[in-house]
């Protein structure tokens, strides 16, 4: 793992998600010592946080796990020098839409004041990502309601996420995703885009949202041209994490089609 920042720059890569989907098992030393060399190789870091993370349960241990959990990964994330965590806020539930929205922003400040019972360090952000199955919280509509009401807060797009819980009607076109972006910058402001974090495969969905991701070459939406001509339509900066089933194979075919749409990165 503490090869893996010199090996992205040597392919061409600058950024990198540290996967704690299973938890969060690594030691203040190593973290320190991974942003070490990823600040060395010009890296951009991330954490994404553990799965095991519902804001919105109904039973407070639960919610008390979640926090916890997220807690953890904030710490990971300022030792390693990362800019946000990101994670799956939770599922409505028997709540509904707003309460479930409601009881997530309830988790994130219960998490901000949690931390700062450790740290009076403010410069790693919380990100919600668009989920892809539609029970979850995870809409776009959600994340930024969740994000305005919390502290150092930005959305984070899983565009394949939102084809996903779409079924597939999301994005037809560049305006779609243009919309998304506006949407953000006019509601959070341009810091909360400044960069737009955002991960992108092709995925595949049932009458439930999403089943699978997969590779770009695989006949699958959505189409990540749509994605990259949004990005210089709009002229956002973004980092782009792979989530293809081949991470850094695609991640280098993504990179040579923005490079064929936007110029030189």
């Amino acid at each position: 793992m503490l090869d893996a920042p010199s090996f992205l720059r040597n392919i061409g890569l600058n950024a990198m998600e540290y996967e704690a989907v299973r938890g969060v098992n690594i030691s203040k030393e190593k973290a320190e010592r991974l942003g070490a060399f990823a600040r060395e190789n010009d890296v951009v870091l991330s954490l994404h946080a553990p799965y095991y993370i519902n804001l919105s349960a109904v039973e407070n241990e639960k919610v008390e796990s979640s926090v916890k959990r997220l807690v953890d990964s904030l710490k990971a994330t300022q030792w390693m020098g990362g800019y946000v965590v990101v994670f799956h806020p939770g599922y409505y539930l028997e709540w509904g839409i707003k309460e479930a929205v409601s009881r997530v922003i309830h988790g994130i400040n219960m998490v901000w004041d949690r931390f700062g019972e450790v740290s009076n360090v403010k410069d790693v952000w919380l990100g919600p990502e668009t989920t892809g199955k539609t029970k979850q919280v995870g809409s776009v509509e959600d994340v930024i309601e969740i994000c305005s009401n919390v502290e150092k807060c930005r959305p984070v797009v899983d565009w394949a996420h939102l084809h996903a819980r779409s079924l597939g009607r999301f994005p037809q076109d560049m305006g779609d995703v243009v919309k998304v972006i506006e949407a953000f910058e006019k509601r959070l402001g341009k810091e909360a885009i400044n960069p737009l974090h955002t991960h992108f495969s092709k995925i595949e969905y049932t009458r439930g949202g999403e089943k699978e991701h997969h590779t770009l070459d695989e006949n699958y939406g959505p189409d990540f041209r749509l994605v990259c001509e949004a990005y210089r339509e709009v002229g956002v900066s973004a980092v782009i994490i792979s989530e293809s089933p081949i991470l850094e194979r695609d991640a280098l075919k993504m990179k040579g089609i923005c490079e064929e749409i936007c110029g030189m990165l």
